[in-house]
């Protein structure tokens, strides 16, 4: 893998990587809709370092369900201040939530874009509980799903996170769609969090994803205190992978101001995740 082009400023965080077995001794879900290959600390590392990524949040992934016990091993294994987003139920007891408080969660992730996710019925009380704590709500959902959360999600009692700008792709309407109009109208309470990420899954084209490139600016002009980035690291799901650094690179095309950039890159997660 090539050097990213971009010189990362220090403090750049990966916001949404996935840590991946041994499946034997971290065994996935029975009912899965992929089955990973390894994706392992020492890999991360080694990436970090290509890139000039200094702090990560892990992202539990679907094939793992509600166990979250690889992000936390990983998380003592990964030289970078490490956080985590985890899948815990609403019924979790007090004490799991502050063991994971401890080893590094900031937040859970509710996924609708695969089976197997947290319920959603239990959105806002769950997000009411986390607010206790100081985390935030992430949603891996496709654009169907945006429209018809949106009142609820503008009502939330915590911040939440929209992963891979939701999903939406700008060859099925550009910015006009209704799922980027209600996106827009979210970020602007800011409570809402979008992620500049997974741009090969809502564009056919090459990094930087120019047909993408109009939707990731206006986002930057409504609420650049509230974008994120992240590698989307190993691309499950998707071939051919994309190389990884291309993925940082592009955002000298997406936010071509550097203070901005920095803003992405390194405030905005600092706040977030509690670094």
């Amino acid at each position: 893998m090539s050097r990213a082009t971009l010189k990362a400023p220090p403090g750049t965080t990966d916001t949404h990587l996935h840590i991946l077995g041994p499946a034997d001794e971290y065994p996935y879900v029975g009912h899965r809709e992929y089955t990973p290959a390894d994706a392992l600390p020492s890999h991360a590392t080694a990436l970090f370092d290509r890139m000039g990524v200094e702090r990560a949040v892990m992202i539990q992934p679907s094939v793992y369900g509600e166990d979250n016990r690889r992000m936390v091993t990983a998380a003592a294994e990964l030289d970078v201040p490490t956080r985590m987003i985890v899948v815990v139920p609403f019924e979790a007891p007090d004490s799991e939530l502050g063991r994971l408080h401890e080893a590094g969660a900031r937040g859970v992730r509710y996924i609708l874009a695969h089976e197997g996710g947290l319920p959603i019925e239990h959105l806002e009380r769950h997000a009411s509980r986390l607010k206790e704590l100081g985390w935030h709500v992430q949603l891996l959902l496709r654009p169907q799903h945006l429209t018809e959360l949106e009142p609820r999600l503008a009502r939330l009692e915590t911040d939440f996170v929209i992963d891979h700008v939701g999903l939406i792709r700008p060859s099925e309407g550009g910015m006009e769609q209704p799922a980027f109009q209600a996106l827009l109208r979210l970020i602007r309470t800011g409570r809402c969090w979008v992620k500049l990420t997974g741009g090969y899954r809502i564009s056919h084209e090459s990094p930087p994803y120019p047909e993408a490139v109009p939707l990731a600016r206006r986002l930057v002009s409504e609420r650049p205190d509230r974008l994120l980035w992240g590698s989307d690291w190993p691309h499950v799901i998707v071939e051919p992978k994309p190389q990884t650094t291309e993925l940082l690179d592009l955002m000298l095309e997406w936010v071509p101001d550097e203070a901005t950039r920095t803003q992405i890159l390194v405030d905005n997660p600092r706040v977030l995740f509690d670094f």
